[in-house]
């Protein structure tokens, strides 16, 4: 049953960011590079972070990254970003990735991560985030 609520997009739930990969993102065989999916869930990760945060943010960790499935050009990819943990000036954020196929009736859960961001001064310090 867990397998089949990875074959839809989260109900109840809008995507922090929707791309389609195109053939300049893909290896000869077709396959979306793992580096651009990275690269993608790096930004959707960062848009709640930032938000919470209220002013600049770096990257700081990739605690986890695990790829269940191709992407292939042409997909239509849904990130859907979610803080998990919020610390003095850190902040962890879980990112799922779905991808519908080309003909829009298969979707599958592509990819999970967690990242972890901090929030920075203009000197690029770490800075506290407002109420903790």
């Amino acid at each position: 049953m867990a397998a089949d609520l990875d074959k839809m997009l989260p109900v109840g739930r809008d995507p922090t960011l929707r791309v389609v990969p195109m053939p300049s993102d893909a290896n000869y065989s077709g396959d979306i590079f793992g580096g651009w999916i990275m690269s993608q869930v790096d930004i959707a990760g960062s848009i709640p972070a930032a938000l919470l945060a209220k002013g600049r943010i770096v990257t700081i960790a990739v605690n986890s990254f695990l790829f269940k499935q191709p992407v292939h050009i042409g997909d239509l990819v849904s990130f859907y970003a979610s803080v998990s943990k919020v610390g003095k000036t850190s902040i962890t954020v879980d990112v799922e990735v779905y991808a519908q196929r080309r003909s829009l009736d298969e979707t599958v859960k592509v990819t999970d991560a967690t990242l972890t961001y901090v929030s920075v001064d203009d000197e690029r310090k770490p800075r506290a985030i407002e109420g903790r």
